[in-house]
């Protein structure tokens, strides 16, 4: 599917996109197009990966002309670009709108028009239940996507959506602000003590993102199947493992509690009970399928089959032991650290 193709990833300087980078630099294609508004971050993108298939384009995808542009000639999309952090949205909504659920449909344009072949889109679970603006934008995204199967016409393009947690190491991820308040020697600040959520790593968003391209039959919105983690016990195992690195003792870094945020839920959820009466899964994922409708009866992808039991929320899901959160931090590079 990549290899040998034009790519267009958008969102491409930022945490996840970059991410996707390389790993889809190794699945060799014939160019890969990396569409992002932040200048500063292509320039930095650029001087950290020198291969001559990657192009860096500047551009908004609030800008439908610039869009036609990039998306010439383009066989996959990735979209990752996205107003992604809940205080942010919350407070900019309107913003928030114009890129999130405007902006996608002038991909989704652009997309069809070029008449591309798959195309994929990074939502999130906190579009499911949304409580927040940012989790009701992905939701609305993910309703873009699936419509834009029936809305392409007579295009053959396949669209279809990944939804996912919190990714170790990202910029939305807790774990940078935990190491750098273990650096100063605390405190680390918790919003709740309930708090719970699903992890995954780059590798496994990579992984979702290829197999939602590959065996999507058009409109699904795919689940990465994800660890759980307690907060309170991230927090926990980072303090013991980080704090004598950094020259403090583990029991003089206080926990605080500070409240949670605008929009902030105390757990997450991977689908709600509706969906997962359409859902199927595989090894590592699972498939919802978008609702029958009278012109369409949706099948599951080649390779899924009826689930047996779902857990929706991480609040019922089983959580990762503090020896289980440790080892996935080292495992993915989270506990490095360095002396200022």
């Amino acid at each position: 599917m990549i290899n040998g193709n034009t790519v267009l990833l958008t969102g491409g300087a930022g945490s996840v996109g970059r991410s996707l980078i390389p790993r889809l630099l190794d699945h060799d294609p014939q160019t890969l197009r990396i569409l992002d508004s932040s200048e500063s971050g292509l320039a930095s993108l650029k001087s950290d990966v020198s291969d001559d298939r990657c192009r860096f384009f500047a551009g908004n995808i609030r800008d439908s002309d610039r869009l036609e542009r990039a998306m010439a000639g383009v066989d996959v999309v990735i979209h990752t670009a996205a107003m992604k952090h809940v205080d942010i949205c919350e407070y900019n909504p309107f913003e928030a709108v114009k890129t999130n659920a405007l902006g996608l449909q002038n991909v989704i344009d652009a997309a069809v028009d070029a008449n591309t072949d798959q195309f994929v889109f990074t939502s999130s679970d906190k579009a499911v239940h949304p409580a927040n603006t940012m989790g009701t934008t992905k939701l609305l995204g993910e309703k873009l996507v699936t419509a834009g199967n029936t809305y392409s016409g007579g295009s053959d393009i396949d669209l279809a959506s990944v939804r996912f947690g919190n990714v170790i190491k990202s910029s939305q991820s807790v774990i940078p602000l935990f190491i750098e308040q273990i650096r100063d020697g605390g405190p680390v600040t918790l919003t709740d003590e309930r708090m719970t959520r699903f992890f995954l790593t780059y590798d496994d968003v990579f992984e979702l993102v290829m197999g939602a391209a590959e065996k999507t039959a058009g409109g699904e919105v795919f689940v990465y199947k994800m660890p759980a983690i307690r907060i309170v016990d991230l927090a926990d195992a980072m303090i013991e493992t980080l704090a004598p690195r950094y020259d403090h003792s583990p029991e003089d870094i206080d926990v605080e509690i500070i409240g949670p945020r605008p929009g902030e839920t105390f757990h997450e959820e991977i689908m709600t009970e509706r969906e997962s009466r359409r859902a199927y899964e595989n090894g590592s994922m699972y498939a919802i399928l978008p609702e029958a409708t009278e012109t369409r009866t949706p099948e599951p992808p080649e390779g899924f089959e009826e689930t047996s039991e779902i857990v929706l929320s991480s609040k019922n899901a089983q959580k990762l032991s503090k020896s289980e959160i440790v080892s996935l931090l080292e495992t993915n590079g989270s506990t490095e650290t360095t002396h200022e």
